[in-house]
Formats: C-alpha cells, structure tokens, sequence
C-alpha cells in the first residue's frame, strides 16, 4: 500500500522507552519447605545426637544417684547372660546357694522359672546377650545400673537421627530444634524416664528394646532396608515378644513404596490394587527371612528349656498369681477391663501426711504421665508423606496385645508397657500434632515434673526429717487399684 505525502511529511510521534521493570524480590523459604537451603544452618544430627546420648545419660546417671554403686536385686539378665558365657541355659546355682536359697536371687520367688530340678530365665533373652560383654569383663553380679543408664541414652539420641531423616527427606516439617524437644519429650516426659534408672530385669527389657524398635523404623518405613528392618524386628521381639505385632508395618510400607500409581491412595483396596504385588512380595519376603529366623531361635530355646516349643516359661514362674493364669490364660477379654481402667483412668490419691499424694502399684494414667498423647485423638494429617495410618495402626496393634495382656504392668509408677509403642506415638505427634509454642511447652513442664518424680520416688526409700515417706500404695495383691473409700 502507498503512503500519501501528507504521511510522510508528519513527524513520527516519540516512542517513550519502557520503563525499568523492578526485580522481585526471591520470595524467602519457609524453613518447613527449604531443607537444601537451611541444610548448612543447623549442626549435625550425628553431633546432636551424641549430645542427646551424653545429655539424657548423664541426668539417668544423676538420678539412680546411689543406685549405681550396686547391681539391681533382680538382674535377672546377668544370671542369664553368664548361663550363655558357660555354655548352658539354666542359672548356675552352687548345691550350697541352692540349698540357703541364695541362688537364684530371692530363692526364685520374684519371676524365675522353675522347670524339672532347674532354674531359667523366662522372659526374652536379647538383653542378656548385650550384658555378655560386661558380665564377662566384671562378673556375673555386676553393677548393672551403670550399663543400663547409657542403653537409655542411646534410644533418645537415635530417635532424634529418626526425625533429622523425616525432615530431611521432606516427609516432616519439623526444625531440628523441634525435632530435639520431641527427642526430650521422649526420654524426659514419659515413663521412660522412670524406666531407664531402675535396673531391674522387667525395666531393663523395656530400654533395650526402645533403640531395637527405633532402629526398626529406621529401616522399616520406606522400606529402606528389608534385611536390617527383619534383623531389628526379629531382636526386638527377643526382648520383647509382643513386638512380633510391629511387622504388618513393613507389608504396609511395601505396598505403599511399590504403588504404581503416583496420587496418593485413598482406600485399603486401592493400596492394594494400585500395587505392583510381585516387588512388594519380593521386598517382604527379603525382610521375613531375619524375623522367621528369630522366631525359630526363640522355639528352639523353649524346646531345650522346656521340653515344648511353644511354651515360653511363664507357666513354671514362682509367683502368687500363677492360679489367675492357668484359669484364664496369658492373654484374655478377662484382663481387659481392669487394664483399660489402669491405663485410662488411675489416678493419684489424696491424703493427710506428706508428700500428700500415694500411687497404686498399677500406676498412673497413660495421659497423667504424657499430657501430650492427648493430641493423638485429634490428630490432624499434614502432608501426603503416607505414613500416618501405618504408625497408627502400629502402635494400635501392638498396644491391643497388651490391654489384654494378664499383667497391667504392676509394679510401676506409670504404664511401663507403653515404652514398647512410645518411639510410634513421637514420630506421630512429630509428623501430625500442632507446632511446638506456649500450650506444648507448658504440657512438656508437666510431663517432665510428673516423670522425674516418679524417676526419684518409685523404688527407692525417702526418709524426710528422719520419717520414711510412703509415696505408693502397699498392696501386693494386685487387687487395689482405685482408692479405697
């Protein structure tokens, strides 16, 4: 098309050069959603947690106090551990201490079994295996307390690695401060803290048996690694035999990594459906091998102990209560109500003379000595990280063994079974509950305060302005368990 001259004889209007657009500002990184960017900000977990170990040791240490100098009365495990040294499986009893009643401690009558003539240790025996090393340096009599305050600073230093890799791995948004209080939590506001200074066989089971279940998450979620997530199981339950019901949380894990799908499943049926099952079968398979051998190792034992495979010992131990068992058995509906009452509802009585309160032997409620477990009924799913419903179901499983269990767990200052699920119910609050502000921390003072009483209290004679001070209740019939009107 042709211009006209009045076109080109116009002058060109000025072009106004854009005006300078303004850079925005990188939009700062929530700490929750940066864990490259404050990667070089925060210290080692390796160093944060062998200050966890040296910390939660060293107040253990502090309040066994007089209890260090000496071995535990029933230190049942150094009886066991030096059977092992010398090649056999009964306790070994000079004919002279046998027949003072001297051997074994108590003359039998605080949990040993007695089978055919011979002594034994019932209960599992993997914590006997970590004394072996220390029996075979000092003795067989050994101050056992001074090896069992360090086990119960390894369970909270590894816990606190555990929530480090959650957080580094994304499926967490907790800081490592955060990830310390939780670590502290653990080892300071549950019964853990009164678990870890006593020494005695039953107690000592309970902190072996925490880093072991620890350790189990470790490999376990993810299905980081299905030999050594077996190999911790398969220990835990020769510690605690209960934990044979942590193991669905791998199949569960399994699944859950080799979904074929990327949206998150919504239902049981889609987790299973959405799965490639031959890889999950292959994972699983690997990870039954160290488990089915534990469980082999402990039916050979009661095979050469017992004459039966499948008894455990608990049928020849020399307690009052042993009718109750042989009516009901060791697992019943029967026991459920009165364990449910303990674990819900027992609580301190009152009284007239100091210190003003007394404890049942059952101990208190689970949610007197861990306010914070309050926040596991509300629990509110963050993220799509999927482990939630696993752990829950977990602990729930593992925790529905116990509540029908023969045993509330007496004698205790507070509901020493819950060691067994407590690593589930951290990791949980840590990956579900509200941030930690004023309402965690006060709870976390209480927490503390309860538990380090009953750390100082339980077990232990208290003589105050030269008076004994009675902190718990003296029933041995295990029939007392609310206040008496």
């Amino acid at each position: 098309m042709n211009e006209s001259p009045a076109d080109t004889d116009k002058p060109a209007a000025p072009v106004e050069a854009p005006a300078p657009v303004e850079a925005p500002a990188p939009e700062r990184p929530r700490e929750s959603q940066a864990p490259h960017a404050r990667a070089h900000l925060e210290p080692s977990p390796m160093r944060v947690a062998l200050a966890i170990f040296a910390f939660c040791s060293l107040i253990f240490a502090v309040f066994a106090a007089e209890r260090l100098a000496v071995h535990s009365p029933d230190n049942h495990f150094s009886y066991l551990a030096d059977s092992y040294l010398h090649g056999t499986l009964q306790v070994r009893c000079s004919p002279e201490d046998l027949a003072a009643r001297r051997c074994p401690p108590g003359g039998g009558g605080n949990d040993w079994a007695h089978h055919n003539g011979r002594w034994y240790v019932a209960f599992p025996s993997f914590p006997a295996v970590v004394y072996m090393p220390a029996v075979a340096i000092f003795g067989r009599d050994f101050a056992n307390r001074r090896l069992d305050v360090l086990l119960g600073g390894l369970a909270p230093a590894l816990l606190y690695l555990l929530l480090a890799r959650l957080s580094r791995e994304g499926q967490s948004e907790r800081s490592w401060r955060e990830n310390v209080m939780f670590s502290m939590l653990f080892a300071f506001g549950t019964v853990y803290f009164f678990s870890a200074v006593q020494g005695s066989v039953w107690f000592v089971a309970h902190i072996v048996n925490a880093s072991l279940v620890v350790g189990y998450l470790w490999f376990a979620l993810g299905a980081r690694n299905p030999w050594l997530a077996g190999l911790f199981l398969g220990l835990a339950i020769h510690t605690r035999a209960n934990m044979v019901w942590a193991a669905p949380l791998f199949a569960l894990e399994a699944l859950r990594v080799h979904r074929r799908e990327s949206t998150p499943a919504t239902t049981l049926k889609s987790w299973i459906t959405e799965a490639d099952l031959a890889a999950a079968f292959r994972t699983c398979m690997r990870f039954a091998i160290p488990v089915a051998g534990a469980l082999a190792v402990s039916l050979t034992l009661n095979y050469l102990r017992f004459g039966d495979p499948g008894e455990v010992g608990y049928r020849f131990l020399q307690i009052g209560w042993q009718g109750r068992i042989e009516r009901w058995g060791l697992f019943n509906y029967h026991y459920l109500g009165r364990n449910l009452a303990i674990v819900l509802s027992s609580l301190p009585w009152f009284t007239r003379d100091f210190p003003y309160i007394l404890i049942s032997l059952h101990g208190l409620a689970l949610w007197v000595t861990t306010p914070h477990y309050l926040g596991l009924v509300r629990m509110r799913v963050r993220g799509d990280h999927g482990l939630t419903p696993f752990l829950a179901l977990s602990a729930a499983g593992i925790a529905a063994v116990l509540l029908f269990y023969q045993n509330s767990g007496w004698v205790q200052f507070g509901f020493r079974f819950s060691n067994d699920i407590a690593p589930f119910l951290i990791v949980l609050l840590a990956l579900n509950t509200k941030r930690i502000g004023r309402g965690w921390l006060a709870l976390f003072a209480v927490a503390v305060l309860v538990n380090a009483f009953g750390a100082w209290s339980f077990d232990r004679t208290i003589v105050y302005r030269g008076q004994t001070l009675r902190c718990y209740d003296n029933d041995s019939s295990q029939t007392r368990i609310f206040q008496p009107d």
